[in-house]
């Protein structure tokens, strides 16, 4: 009981989470300069993230979680989209030049591949067969947003920055 209690009352910062520290530590490797920064409010959403951090929602980064079907095999790819802006769900295929039908995967299933938890999943530190899309609308903004791995995290880079470290297709059919 008594430990209980020292345990409530000792505040643990997100940065110390493993899901973070995965994020800081791809982004050192990286020499990314930015650090992460850690919100007193939810960022589960763009709308959340924006206000938060005081900027345009178009400035956020969704990174939205899709298995592709095909007969044979499911491909995850993950789209990062800007904040003030849906997916087109029906050119993902299309921009990867391949076959299949694009699902959203339940939270329990985006966290087994991903290693996150939907609203902390960041663009980085991910397993190398997911394939990326980012959205050519984030590049109107000098910097943009990104879930660092936790609710509470995320972290800044520039659209070519975040382009490079991910490795993914630009596209303009995404939105």
């Amino acid at each position: 009981m008594f430990s209980l209690l020292i345990k409530k009352r000792i505040n643990i910062s997100n940065l110390d989470k493993k899901s973070v520290k995965k994020v800081s530590d791809f982004l050192n490797n990286f020499g990314h300069t930015e650090s992460i920064v850690e919100l007193s409010d939810t960022a589960r959403s763009a709308e959340e993230a924006a206000s938060a951090l005081r900027v345009e929602v178009g400035a956020i980064v969704k990174s939205l979680f899709f298995l592709i079907h095909d007969d044979t095999q499911e491909i995850p790819v993950i789209t990062l989209i800007s904040g003030d802006k849906r997916c087109n769900t029906d050119t993902i295929i299309k921009v990867l030049d391949i076959q299949g039908v694009v699902k959203r995967p339940d939270a329990k299933i985006v966290k087994e591949i991903t290693g996150y938890s939907i609203g902390g999943v960041s663009p980085v530190a991910l397993p190398p067969d997911i394939r990326m899309i980012i959205d050519s609308s984030l590049r109107r903004f000098d910097r943009i947003w990104s879930a660092a791995g936790h609710t509470h995290c995320v972290f800044s880079a520039t659209f070519s920055e975040l382009k490079k470290m991910t490795g993914s297709i630009e596209s303009d059919l995404i939105t």
